[in-house]
């Protein structure tokens, strides 16, 4: 792919670059991550007080806090790129919070399954993305989700918990389909509304843009599928 300069200023009088579009479409990749590690830090500091014993206490505070610190790494660069991440991350705040406020667990176990499975969708969503995405910026990206236990942990946790308790098997994987849903269409949301693809699909007629949305997507669903298969979970 060309690669592309997403540190160059904006044309003047608005015009519509290749630069400036790739530019803004940074902007929304960075501003809906910023803000998906800080609602994660938020909801993994507060559910962690509700952990059954201090070890997935101590597990989930440690979790929040990496976190926080890829919150961090994502604002550094919006600011690198000029921009100020709070505002990067102002239109996502509302459908984000709509999507958290749809999905409240119900226990420990479920608050367990949903940072799972949203963790790793987000994973799959960035991974696929940072293939199109000019080498620098691919790199952080990248650099973010390699240096991110979370999922392997609470995988983990999850299988513990359902080797302890089958019971729970039903409910979670009830749960689990609720969310990948809720997630998905979370996802597309963003995209219809924010248009977060354009800036790297930009000059691909509507049809085959279509089609690679549909790819991605069924790729996400099948990613979430083989996670339920290693829990034992129907998805």
């Amino acid at each position: 792919m060309t690669e592309r300069t997403p540190t160059e200023p904006l044309s003047p009088l608005g015009a519509d670059s290749p630069a400036d579009i790739y530019r803004r479409f940074l902007a929304d990749l960075f501003g809906v991550m910023a803000y998906g590690e800080l609602s994660a830090f938020e909801r993994m500091s507060s559910d962690a007080r509700f952990s059954p014993t201090l070890h997935d206490r101590t597990v989930l505070g440690a979790l929040a806090v990496r976190e926080y610190e890829h919150f961090e790494r994502v604002s550094a660069h919006l600011q690198e790129l000029g921009l100020d991440p709070e505002e990067a991350m102002r239109p996502f705040q509302p459908s984000v919070d709509a999507f958290h406020d749809r999905t409240k667990p119900a226990d420990w176990f479920e608050s367990l399954m949903k940072f799972y499975v949203t963790d790793a969708i987000s994973d799959d969503f960035y991974q696929a993305v940072a293939a199109r995405l000019d080498p620098e910026t691919a790199s952080l990206v990248l650099g973010l989700q390699e240096a991110e236990p979370t999922g392997g942990v609470l995988e983990a946790r999850l299988q513990q918990a359902l080797a302890d308790d089958p019971r729970l098997a039903s409910r979670l994987a009830l749960w689990g389909r609720r969310l990948v849903g809720e997630a998905l269409t979370q996802a597309q949301r963003v995209l219809l509304e924010r248009a977060v693809l354009g800036g790297l699909l930009q000059g691909t007629v509507q049809g085959i843009y279509e089609d690679e949305v549909k790819m991605l997507f069924a790729a996400l669903t099948r990613n979430h599928s083989r996670r339920m298969n290693r829990l034992g979970l129907t998805a």
